[in-house]
């Protein structure tokens, strides 16, 4: 297990030529975040995705990864998750509302 005490994950995979990954605290899905001229939606289908636990988000995270997917990471768990795998660098998040969010294009 990469870390402890987590709530659970959701992870959907949009598979067209390269692969989308949203990847979201489950605590944060259904809020639309605004602050200035940010604003960032995570109440849609685009990260209505599977439920998963730690581990189970990890092992579709490196899949994906493998994959040469891009990711977006919304929420504390989700985004130091991407941090801890090495996919996101703190220089690479926002914070909208006090929330964290990581848009990752290899």
């Amino acid at each position: 297990m990469v870390g402890a005490c987590m709530g659970d994950i959701l992870v959907k995979v949009h598979e067209s030529y390269r692969w989308v990954v949203a990847v979201c605290d489950e605590d944060i899905f259904g809020r639309k975040l605004v602050e200035g001229k940010r604003v960032l939606d995570v109440s849609g289908e685009f990260f209505n995705g599977e439920k998963m636990s730690e581990d189970e988000a990890v092992a579709e995270i490196i899949r994906c990864n493998r994959e040469d997917a891009t990711f977006n990471f919304v929420g504390e768990e989700s985004v130091d998750l991407a941090k801890r795998l090495g996919i996101v660098k703190d220089e690479g998040i926002v914070l909208i509302e006090g929330v964290p969010f990581a848009l990752v294009l290899l």
